[in-house]
């Protein structure tokens, strides 16, 4: 009996479980990306084996931004719902892993006061409310996950109760994340204006810029992106994935069912800016700076076309995506930087014309070709 499901057939209706070679591979792979930061500390500089902390700062950054695309894979390519405003929550979970580690630079500042700089520069005499107990690691990290989680929950709540879908409610998280810019861009709120926070030295009592504090900030992220990975494919091959994948094809035809998606569509888009909110946290450290253009649209809009390079629907492709399109990013913005934006966009329009399915797509679509021929 075929389903009554408008199936998108660029998609698939459930994520088909990987084959051993492909565990094997994720598996060498994640090996290979552990391997790195031993080798900048083990060899000295000029030693054909040794891995600049440039590079291992710069893996650090893309495993964040791959965490930020597999968040957004979630609720796009499972739920249908495209979010143009996942950097609002990313860059939230930033800010508050950054006011832990602003208080951490104690006297160090310029000024050498209790308060961070900026302030000292406004004249403000105290910390605002909000930055009560952000001294404490423990709270920074319930910080980092409430403050997405509950907004997107609120959001979501209103949002999803009143039926806003497509292109409409894409907008709608479009203008949410350019309020918010806007206000984090005012010196009054206490977040540094458009500067930001910036100059950390220290994080639970270790020098932020040491090898050995790089190298364990780099494998806390790659431990959370490969958990991240592992949380998201058990959501969605359970039942509840299944419901998922019928909201996207079919939402009213579901609610004629009985299944409320009201429920279903709330949690996956609180779990995704969770997650999105965590790759914050762990990309302000390594980078060492987190202001208000992180909250930017084309930021947003950036993480979309990730999803879409890597092939949505897929988890592993917008991991891949995210590798691909910031590592040539890196590239093309050292040669001819004022034209990264046209190829941006030009990128975007090859994959949605020929890469439906994307770079994963792809290779299945290359790998079913040998097989064939082998067969």
């Amino acid at each position: 009996m075929k389903s009554s499901f408008p199936i998108d057939p660029t998609l698939p209706v459930r994520a088909p479980l990987y084959s051993r070679r492909a565990w094997a591979a994720l598996a060498a792979a994640a090996a290979a990306l552990a391997l790195l930061p031993l080798l900048n500390l083990a060899f000295p500089p000029g030693h054909p084996l040794h891995v600049s902390a440039y590079a291992v700062a710069l893996l650090g950054k893309f495993m964040c931004y791959a965490m930020a695309a597999l968040a957004l894979d979630l609720v796009w390519g499972y739920a249908g719902i495209l979010s143009l405003g996942h950097g609002l929550f990313f860059a939230l979970g930033g800010y508050a892993h950054g006011m832990y580690l602003m208080r951490a630079i104690g006297r160090d500042g310029v000024y050498q006061s209790d308060l961070p700089d900026f302030m000292v520069f406004l004249d403000w005499k105290d910390y605002p409310w909000y930055w009560s107990f952000t001294e404490h690691f423990w709270y920074a990290m319930l910080l980092v996950v409430l403050a997405p989680g509950v907004l997107a929950f609120v959001f979501g709540y209103f949002a999803f109760r009143s039926r806003i879908k497509g292109v409409y409610f894409s907008i709608i998280t479009q203008a949410l994340t350019f309020a918010a810019m806007l206000l984090f861009f005012r010196n009054d709120t206490g977040f540094g204006g458009n500067n930001g926070f910036t100059d950390f030295k220290r994080i639970l009592g270790f020098d932020i810029t040491a090898p050995g504090t790089r190298a364990a900030l780099y494998w806390i992220t790659l431990a959370a992106l490969a958990g991240a990975l592992i949380a998201a494919r058990l959501v969605t091959r359970s039942k509840l994935g299944r419901v998922l994948t019928a909201v996207r094809d079919g939402e009213s035809r579901l609610r004629f069912l009985g299944y409320d998606p009201l429920g279903f569509k709330l949690f996956v888009w609180t779990l995704s800016a969770v997650l999105c909110g965590i790759a914050g946290a762990l990309y302000v450290p390594q980078v060492g700076i987190i202001n208000p253009s992180e909250m930017s649209t084309e930021t947003s809009i950036e993480m979309v076309i990730w999803v879409a390079t890597g092939g949505r629907g897929t988890l592993i492709g917008p991991i891949v995506g995210a590798g691909a399109v910031n590592g040539l990013k890196t590239w093309f913005t050292s040669v001819l930087p004022e034209f990264w934006l046209y190829a941006l966009g030009l990128i975007f329009v090859l994959v949605t014309l020929f890469l439906p399915t994307g770079l994963v797509g792809l290779a299945r679509r290359a790998a079913q070709r040998i097989q064939g021929r082998k067969a």
